[in-house]
């Protein structure tokens, strides 16, 4: 069929034509927007998932919500090794920008401005410092002692508080929050005690990988009362077919319901498959409906874009140790036949495989940890943040 008008939209963070599955969470948030305007305490919201399942196209989908409701917003990633100061301010500016810079924004863009400053030593060289774009002076003695906590607690109460000034809230969102560094994890988590202690109208919705509340409750005990968390799983069969159904009849075209099985079988309703298996469908389809034999010769195409792309990309980043490590645990789970590769698998049955001492793979399981490849959720446990990864590993690497 015509590939120019092709509907399926695989790629990081990209919204799909048909966000499906999602209604529960969309509607949720827009309950906290105005229980928010009304002055109601809420908490802040924490989404967690696999790769692939579509966070950051949720987390762009709920500050969608959060501007249309007039907020002032503004996000920001996360990266490993990274202060917090510096993309927080940026989008701490974004948000008092979106506010329309109501009466004493300007004191408050002031403490956003000292706040990021401490980001760089006073006498870092130029090429060192970083210019947040802020064209008012820092003010002193508010959010610049140098203890991030400190600092964090004052910044968001100023800016939470010109937000209440002009009658409106504040949203930061923070995509893989689980790469914070820890004092900026227990920093983050004492500024939100602060706010809901004093029932300002800001709040932080973050979203990371599946031990994302174990990192934030290791931060802080009362963490697990600080945040509503959200899972974020893979669709159902009836939302799967409605991803691939729904942008198809847009375009006055249909899937058999054999091809529909077959999807669903292949992509075990993960959104990012989805989009990748329907996109191929679409472009090796002759014509409509779409059928099972389409997706037959579709199939090997879409995986082995996914190979490069998605699987390969993140396996490459891995040093042969790590990789042995990662062949190791899918075996494992192959073994105990964890559903699509998902399922924690022991750190000793890892070990014992390999004919190793859990100690002397540390360096590889801590590195893996630290590039996102793997995740722990329990103690003595690991699994791939990728789902389908083992499979890939099993039949590729």
């Amino acid at each position: 069929m015509d590939p120019i008008r092709n509907p399926y939209a695989p790629g990081a963070g990209q919204r799909p034509p048909e966000l499906a599955g999602r209604d529960a969470v969309l509607d949720a948030f827009d309950v906290v927007l105005e229980r928010v305007a009304r002055g109601r305490p809420e908490r802040s919201i924490v989404l967690t998932g696999l790769r692939g399942v579509g966070k950051t196209v949720l987390l762009n989908a709920l500050r969608s919500a959060a501007v249309r409701a007039r907020w002032g917003t503004g996000k920001l990633e996360a990266r490993p090794d990274q202060s917090l100061r510096r993309p927080l301010s940026a989008a701490l500016h974004t948000a008092v920008r979106e506010l329309g810079r109501p009466a004493d924004s300007d004191a408050v863009l002031g403490t956003i401005k000292a706040f990021a400053m401490k980001a760089a030593p006073a006498k870092a060289a130029m090429r060192d410092r970083w210019n947040p774009g802020i064209d008012v002076p820092a003010t002193t003695g508010r959010a610049d002692s140098g203890d991030i906590e400190i600092d964090l607690v004052e910044l968001l109460t100023d800016v939470a508080g010109l937000g209440a000034d002009a009658g409106k809230g504040v949203a930061i969102f923070i995509d893989e929050m689980q790469d914070l560094e820890p004092e900026d994890v227990s920093a983050l988590c004492a500024a939100c005690h602060e706010l809901s202690q004093s029932g300002l109208p800001l709040i932080v919705v973050g979203a990371g990988l599946p031990h994302l509340p174990a990192v934030l409750s290791a931060s802080k005990s009362y963490s697990e009362r600080l945040f509503r968390y959200t899972r974020i799983d893979r669709l159902d069969r009836a939302a799967a077919d409605l991803a691939l159904t729904a942008p198809a009849s847009d375009e006055g075209a249909e899937f058999d319901d054999g091809a529909l099985a077959t999807l669903y079988e292949l992509t075990a309703g993960y959104p990012y498959f989805v989009q990748a298996y329907g996109k191929v469908a679409w472009d090796v389809a002759p014509r409509s409906p779409i059928s099972a034999d389409d997706i037959g010769v579709a199939a090997p195409e879409a995986e082995a874009e996914l190979a490069v792309g998605f699987f390969g990309s993140r396996y490459e980043r891995a040093t042969p140790a790590e990789r042995e490590y990662l062949r190791a645990m899918a075996d494992v789970a192959h073994e105990g036949e964890a559903e699509g590769d998902v399922e924690a698998v022991p750190t000793a049955a890892v070990a014992k495989l390999l004919d190793r001492t859990p100690q002397s793979l540390s360096p590889a399981r801590d590195a893996l940890l630290k590039k996102g490849l793997i995740y722990s959720g329990e103690r003595g446990k690991i699994a791939f943040t990728v789902p389908h990864f083992g499979r890939y590993l099993r039949g590729s690497a």
